[in-house]
Order: structure tokens, then sequence, then C-alpha cells
């Protein structure tokens, strides 16, 4: 996917093409209290493949049949360099930058599988963009959802379970991460489904928003 990289004053564009894309389930502690679950003792880690990407401005095909497909605002931390079994104070050095996320997930199958793969995996179910910000302080940056203009997720990353330096060195502890691996590191409260003819905008403080229209997939 063609993207632009912002370092500072300075803006280019790259190719992103990762090995694999790592979920972070229940990371806020007001969703975890909203989905009516504790809170997890460590990282609840999952994959979405990237044939599901596409960028700000391109559709989310909403599958039919389902009851509940919902928006899933969440920061994005884009990979750099090689990193295997990063230590937590030296993990923000493999980042390349920060982007906004949507992890459109099918929630009745969530449920239903209890896995997330299926729920989390159809195509268009990632979209990731504006842009990739480079320098950010991912520790306190203020995070949005609007479906139609409407506020419907309003948080800020200081609400993380496990912060992105703990993220980053728990995933490479399991997985070696390679430059341009994406990691979504979980949503807030407010979840909610989506419609064909919905439009969904994604904020991130320092980012930009993400911005994606609804349609009934083919």
């Amino acid at each position: 996917m063609r993207i632009s990289l912002v370092r500072g004053p300075t803006t280019e564009a790259l190719d992103l093409v990762p090995s694999k894309i790592i979920g972070i389930g229940l990371n806020y502690r007001a969703h975890a209290m909203e989905m009516g679950k504790g809170l997890p003792e460590t990282p609840l880690m999952f994959m979405k493949p990237r044939s599901a990407m596409i960028a700000s401005g391109e559709a989310i095909e909403r599958p039919s049949g389902y009851d509940r497909v919902d928006y899933e605002a969440e920061l994005g931390v884009i990979i750099g360099q090689r990193a295997r079994r990063v230590p937590r104070e030296h993990a923000l050095d493999v980042v390349l930058g920060y982007c906004c996320i949507n992890d459109v997930t099918v929630r009745d199958l969530q449920r239903r599988d209890v896995q997330y793969t299926r729920a989390k995996g159809f195509d268009t179910f990632c979209p990731i963009g504006p842009r990739i910000v480079a320098g950010l302080d991912p520790s306190r940056l203020a995070i949005q959802t609007r479906v139609n203009g409407s506020l419907r997720q309003d948080s800020s990353t200081s609400d993380l379970i496990f912060d992105v330096p703990t993220l980053i060195a728990f995933c490479s502890s399991h997985m070696t991460l390679e430059p341009g691996d994406v990691i979504s590191t979980g949503t807030p409260s407010g979840v909610g489904n989506l419609a064909p003819g919905d439009v969904v905008q994604i904020e991130i403080e320092g980012i930009g928003v993400l911005e994606n229209p609804v349609i009934e997939r083919p």
C-alpha cells in the first residue's frame, strides 16, 4: 500500500508491505469493561492478514447477514527495523512511525469463533492511514471516532493497559518483527455497528483523520 511518511518537515512516499499485522485485544480499561471482561494479565495478541489493508478514502465492504460489524479506532505502530527480543526500555528505537487504524470486526463471528481471525480478517477490514508520522510520543495521544459526523469514541492512549513499549517488547519476545510490520494497539470504549452508506472517521492527535465510506460487500 502506498502511504506518506512524515518526518518533521519532510514527507516521502513509501510502500507499506507488512509481513504481518499484529492486533491487540482488550487493551483499554474502559473497553474491557464495555465488553464485560476483566483486565488481561498479558497482552491478547491476534493477527490480521495483509489482504485486509486499505487506504484512507477506500471503501470498507460490510458483509451481509451479520448484526454487528464494528468500527474500532486504534493507534497503529509501524516497525522500522528488524527486532527480536527487544527490551522495553529500547522498544521505541525500532519504531518507524505511527498511524490510524480501523480494526473492523464482525462481532457475531468473534463471539461464535472465540478466536478472532475470521471476524477481523475480511478484505477491507484494516484501513490504515492517512499517513505515517515519525517522532510522536505515543503515551498520551487523543483518539476519536466519528460516524456520519457523530462522535462515538473519545479517549486517549493514556488509557492503554499495556503501553506501546510494552507491546513491542511483548510481541518481539514471541516473534521477530520485520520492517513494515504493524502493531494495532487496541481500541477505546464506544465501539459500534457500521451500515452501508456510513462514513467513519478515525482521528488521532498529531496524525490526522483516516476516513472510509462503508458499502455493502459485493
